[in-house]
């Protein structure tokens, strides 16, 4: 078996579950723009040490699960498994968790922060940005292709936020709590 197989040589890619759409449609930019973020995390991740390491790693699987359901025809979403290619209100529950905790830690930030102290944050940061043009990306995807129940752009939403307040806590040299089992 190859790595590549010439189908996309075209312009179409396949869908999971089947299925070709053109690489320039909406589904691919949103999900090619999720590992974008997958990828700025992995850069992120390969700054940071422990809890925090493992905290980014199981945000990049979850992401994951959020360019599985964009990669989806929505009439192939009966398909999809609940927090395996399908994103849930679990899902943003739990950053919504880790944001609380977050907060609770370092506190809300008073003034814009500005990454780029170090190189982690900065990272992060970078992260962030990508994170929130997913979030557009997918917005725009959903809205065209007529879904209305899903949980992605919340999570993204979410995220990006979460990722937010990482920026914060590591340019003000936060270390995680071990009250809260990890780099939340």
């Amino acid at each position: 078996m190859k790595i590549y197989t010439k189908r996309g040589d075209d312009g179409t890619t396949g869908l999971f579950y089947g299925g070709r759409i053109p690489k320039d449609s909406t589904g691919p930019e949103a999900y090619g723009t999720v590992d974008e973020a997958v990828a700025a995390l992995a850069m992120a991740r390969a700054e940071a040490e422990g809890d925090l390491g493992e905290r980014l790693l199981q945000l990049q699987r979850q992401l994951f699960v959020v360019a599985a359901e964009l990669a989806t025809d929505p009439a192939n979403h009966h398909k999809l498994e609940s927090g395996v290619s399908r994103v849930t209100p679990g899902m943003v529950e739990e950053i919504e968790r880790w944001i609380d905790e977050l907060v609770e830690d370092v506190g809300m930030p008073e003034q814009f922060v500005v990454a780029g102290r170090t190189r982690l944050p900065a990272q992060l940061d970078l992260a962030r940005a990508v994170i929130r043009r997913a979030e557009r990306r997918a917005v725009t995807h959903l809205r065209s292709a007529g879904v209305a129940d899903s949980s992605v752009v919340a999570y993204l939403n979410r995220l990006a936020d979460y990722v937010y307040m990482l920026v914060r806590a590591a340019e003000s040299e936060w270390e995680p709590s071990r009250s809260d089992g990890g780099a939340s």
